[in-house]
């Protein structure tokens, strides 16, 4: 009897032990976001590399409460960023593939926190470069820290997590796009 209890009391650790693998949901571009780009003036722009800088703040995949959460884009959190930018010039009609104007970046913070029984926190930041003709024109880091209601439980606590990764980086956009420095580079 006491091997069966081993066996299940082990096989419970195992099961335990191994957690949840969850995609992020696909990047949702901002409507705002976009018209901040078609504001910006007369430009067109091209995606360069974005790099993800190796920190335990940079998490990848993210880890929450036991679960994984992995990009879409190629199982990277700074081409999810590059993408959510290529998105939202397209939508704005400003990217060109071939534009001597350049966006690279690089990742610096990216987690969620899903461990406060009434509070959870999405934290994104970045190092964003403009690069003109090959010239810098810009260089500054954004950050947001994004707090979102969460749960004790489980079941409702990691969904909200997962909703909220798309929203923060929509806002660590929209302090991108409403620095004037940023917007003059473009120019």
């Amino acid at each position: 009897m006491s091997r069966i209890i081993t066996a299940f009391a082990g096989l419970a650790i195992v099961v335990a032990s191994t957690g949840c693998s969850m995609m992020a949901p696909k990047y949702d571009p901002s409507q705002n976001n976009i018209q901040a780009l078609k504001d910006a003036g007369n430009y067109s722009a091209k995606i360069g590399e974005f790099a993800s800088k190796n920190d335990p703040k940079n998490a990848n995949p993210i880890s929450i409460r036991g679960s994984s959460l992995a990009s879409p884009y190629q199982a990277s959190y700074a081409i999810y960023l590059s993408e959510a930018i290529k998105q939202e010039l397209t939508l704005a009609g400003k990217f060109t593939p071939n534009a001597n104007l350049e966006i690279t970046g690089t990742l610096l913070k990216n987690d969620i926190d899903a461990s406060g029984f009434s509070v959870g926190t999405v934290i994104v930041e970045a190092r964003f470069i403009v690069k003109k003709d090959g010239k810098t024109t810009y260089d500054q880091v954004k950050s947001i820290n994004s707090e979102f209601p969460s749960s004790f439980a489980g079941a409702v606590a990691i969904p909200r997590a997962v909703q909220e990764y798309s929203p923060t980086v929509q806002k660590l956009l929209a302090s991108l796009y409403a620095d004037k420095a940023f917007i003059d580079s473009l120019k």
